[in-house]
């Protein structure tokens, strides 16, 4: 799997998730007539989608993959694990995080209303992550795979040859067709 792909499937997750709880969070305070968990929510929820629009700002998206793109090790052949493996080997918390909230929501809609926001920010702050790190793949010519392992271990990252693109790098046109 490549890590653009896992960086696209964590946002998407996280956003999922999200909406999955605030409407764990509405039903449920609903039921209660829990208005004050409703209005505290709001507020909640907004300041998520502020600190999360703040810290996915392009370039601090640049920053947050530096580190683990200038990890990768060189491999020359494509790693042969299957992506969705791999996705769920690396993502299981997500959804376990999810669940558990949403469960618990029910009975305190207030749990709900803070994962949410939770979930808010992350998808957020990670929405541009993807496109810095098709930036660099693009720039340099590879493509960065995903090693399998455990979603509690240290993400590790293979960088492959890319194989050729489809159009020139930018400011280098075609040469003159000969006359």
């Amino acid at each position: 799997m490549t890590y653009g792909d896992l960086l696209r499937l964590t946002v998407l997750l996280a956003g999922g998730a999200a909406t999955v709880l605030a409407t764990v969070t509405v039903v449920a305070a609903q039921q209660n007539s829990d208005t004050a968990t409703l209005i505290v929510a709001a507020a909640w929820w907004s300041i998520a989608v502020i600190g999360g629009l703040l810290l996915g700002r392009s370039a601090r998206a640049a920053e947050a993959v530096r580190e683990v793109l200038a990890g990768a090790r060189t491999v020359t052949t494509l790693p042969s694990d299957n992506p969705g493996r791999v996705a769920i080997g690396r993502l299981w918390p997500i959804a376990l995080f999810a669940l558990v909230a949403g469960g618990i929501g029910f009975v305190l809609p207030g749990v709900a209303a803070v994962g949410t926001g939770y979930a808010i920010f992350v998808a957020l702050a990670w929405r541009r992550r993807e496109s810095a790190v098709i930036a660099v793949e693009e720039r340099d010519g590879v493509r960065f795979y995903v090693e399998p392992g455990s979603a509690l271990s240290p993400l590790t990252l293979v960088r492959s040859p890319g194989l050729g693109r489809d159009r020139d790098p930018a400011g280098h046109p075609p040469p003159p067709a000969a006359a």
